[in-house]
This record gives structure tokens, sequence and C-alpha cells, in this order.
């Protein structure tokens, strides 16, 4: 049995999540950025499609990508070198969701839906939730979005109308969290290409502990800007 959450902000203990489906948590509530700022400080966050009520997640074992473990490739090292992309941040934060949320082959529908968009943006103008967007030729060709805590960067999605262009955000944006002390980029789910890309699985228990310690430090003032780290 899950939880159904009434109109208090508290979530029950991860440690009550399902086995089956991994990590399904609670259910109902709403997604004010009170919410979902008390979610993320615990854990836990929201996956649900159109027409569904709210599902809270917080799956065990728990994908993470360390700053400093990121796996640049030959091909992405060139990529990042040769000029080819314009990196920009925080300018057009509900686009990159939007484009997050394009069909993709093999996919049926999407879960950044409307009810999504408006809550994120809200994040976003709260200083909460941040755009890495990857711009050629004065078009948006990839980017990704998460939620900042703290020092604790919380993934949500990425997308790419370029070759290696999700990469080239996720290679400056794990560049930057380094430089700027950042422990931990939640990714969530295991994935082949996450995993390519230096991402690995550990015990949610560990996963709690250490974003308790790194979303209690001092953040980064929004908008964010990075600094060029490939040149």
């Amino acid at each position: 049995m899950i939880t159904h959450l009434r109109s208090d902000l508290s979530f029950p203990s991860v440690a009550q999540a399902l086995h089956s489906p991994n990590g399904l948590l609670a259910a109902g509530g709403d997604l004010s950025s009170a919410r979902l700022l008390e979610a993320y400080r615990h854990g836990i966050f929201p996956w649900f499609s159109t027409g569904e009520p709210i599902l809270w997640w917080s799956p065990d074992p728990r994908m993470v990508l360390y700053p400093d473990e990121f796996r640049i490739s030959h091909s992405l090292r060139k990529t990042l070198r040769n000029g080819s992309f314009e990196l920009r941040t925080d300018t057009i934060f509900e686009q990159v969701m939007r484009a997050c949320a394009e069909p993709r082959e093999g996919q049926n529908g999407t879960w950044i839906h409307e009810e999504m968009i408006a809550a994120y943006c809200e994040l976003h103008r709260m200083g909460h939730a941040h755009s890495v967007e990857v711009w050629m030729d004065g078009e948006l060709v990839g980017g990704l979005y998460g939620i900042a805590i703290g020092r604790m960067f919380y993934g949500e999605s990425m997308f790419s109308r370029r070759t290696d262009a999700s990469k080239f955000a996720l290679a400056h944006l794990a560049a930057q969290l380094e430089r700027w002390d950042f422990g931990m980029i939640d990714c969530q789910m295991n994935t082949p290409h996450l995993a390519s890309l230096g991402a690995r699985e550990i015990p949610r228990s560990e996963f709690v502990s250490r974003l308790q310690t790194l979303a209690s430090l001092p953040g980064i003032p929004s908008p964010w800007r990075f600094e060029c780290l490939f040149e």
C-alpha cells in the first residue's frame, strides 16, 4: 500500500517505498513549489502521466553522477572544443522543458505535461530550477533542466536535435558543478546512456544521507552563468 497525501506537506519515509514498481512511495497532493522542494530535499520526485493522480517516487538503488566522474569520450572532447555549439544558461527555461517533452522514437506520450511545466517554471522564477541550453546558428539544438537546492542538483530531462548536443550540455553542467563544489547530480533511474557518461547506482540510504548534507549548504544565486571550462 502507498500513502495518499493530504493537505500538509509531509511525506512518508522513503524506506516505505514499494519494491515493485521500484520506488513508488505516495500518491496525491499537489505540485506546489513548497511541496516539490520538500520532496526533493528528501530524495523524492513526481512522475506521472496525464490523467493519473500525482505519483511520488524514491527508487532504490539511485542513479547518480558525481561531477568529477563525468566521462568525456574522444568524439565529445572534439565537439567541446570545435566551437560549433554555443552554451547559454537560464535564458529560455520553459522552451527547454517543452523541447524535452517532444515525442521521442519508441516512447508513447510524455510525463512532462502542462501541469509539470507550470510547476517547474515557478521553481525557475524562484531560482531553484535551471536550464542549460545548446545553440547552433541561432537555433536551440539541445539542453537539459533540473532543480538545485544548496549544492545538490537534481537532473530532470534532456534533449538533443544535433549529435552530442545534450552531452555537450551535461559536460558543461558537470564541470561547472564541480567548480561550485556540488556533490552529486541525481539521475533518478538507471539507463545505459547515463551509465556510458559515468553515472552509477548507489543505495538509496547513501543517496538520501548525502543529499541532506549537500542541500543544507548555501546555493548559487540565479540566474546561473557558467565559466568557459573547455577552451
